[in-house]
Parts: structure tokens; C-alpha cells; sequence
């Protein structure tokens, strides 16, 4: 089941998040996050923007929002859009299922530009964001850095009509 996302999911989502932080470079992040943080977080973009889980017997698979992309006045068209899934959740069509519903609801915003970054390679994020209809756009070389080693961000676009 999509939803839209409550502040009492700041738990369960922190809880995705966290995986993310302490194990991958998906998330250049580098300290993990309590719930009051993730609430405060999802607080700053609710209801501005869609914040949507997808649950599964009570237990929330996944997360997917959209966020303004600058804060300058010309780019209120544009947003940024992400997911993370739990982990294990992956490779089941679930995250397709949620980023597209996450991808609709910007389309009845009227909003023109989805942006994507993606810490690269990750081949998995990359094929989704492509098999939506994302554009990789621009690849900058070692910007990031975590775990010991510099990190590659690539970005991929999507224009709505």
C-alpha cells in the first residue's frame, strides 16, 4: 500500500535511513539520525511537497519525497526527487511502484523538472531512475567523500509535460 507519509512514520523511516548512512555511500551523511530529526525533516517538507511510504503489514518498505531543488524564485518548478527502500526490499518492483506514484503526484503539482542525484556507481538506482523516463545529465567526479574514499555524483533529470 502507497501513502502518503505521517509524522509518526519519522521512526520507521529514520530506521531505512539509517542503513543508508552507516553502510553505503547513497547518502553522503555520515552520523546516523534519531526519529525527532527525521520528524523535524519530513515536518519541513509536508505538505509542501509528497513524502510517500509504501507499507507492508504495518512495516514501511520504503520512502520516496520530493524537495525544492533551489531556493531561488525561478527554479519553483523544479524539484528534487528521492527514494530509499529498506534494506532487503530491494528488486522487487517496489521501489518502481513508489517512485512512480511519487513521479504522478508531481505531474498533477504541475511541476516541470524532476532532478535525481546518485552516488556513483550504483547500477540499481541509475536503471530505475532510467526506466522512468530520468536522463543522466551531469557526472561530477569525486565530490563526495565517505568511508575513506571519493565518490563520484551523477544527476538525472526528468521533464514533465
Amino acid at each position: 500500500m502507497i501513502r502518503q507519509a505521517t509524522l509518526k512514520d519519522a521512526s520507521q523511516i529514520a530506521e531505512i535511513y539509517n542503513y543508508y548512512i552507516e553502510n553505503t555511500v547513497v547518502s553522503f551523511e555520515t552520523e546516523k539520525i534519531d526519529w525527532e530529526e527525521m520528524h523535524k525533516r519530513m515536518k519541513d517538507v509536508i505538505p509542501a511537497f509528497p513524502w510517500l511510504v509504501i507499507e507492508e503489514n504495518g512495516l514501511i518498505q520504503g520512502y520516496a519525497y520530493a524537495n525544492k531543488w533551489n531556493n531561488r524564485c525561478a527554479y519553483e518548478q523544479s524539484v528534487e526527487t528521492s527514494i530509499y527502500l529498506r534494506n532487503g526490499s530491494t528488486g522487487k518492483g517496489i521501489g518502481y511502484a513508489l517512485y512512480k506514484h511519487l513521479i504522478d503526484s508531481l505531474i498533477d503539482k504541475k511541476y516541470h523538472a524532476l532532478i535525481g542525484g546518485i552516488s556513483l556507481p550504483n547500477a540499481a538506482s541509475q536503471s530505475l531512475h532510467e526506466k522512468l523516463g530520468y536522463t543522466k545529465v551531469a557526472h561530477f567526479k569525486e565530490t563526495g567523500f565517505k568511508f575513506g574514499k571519493y565518490i563520484d555524483v551523477g544527476y538525472w533529470e526528468k521533464i514533465l509535460d
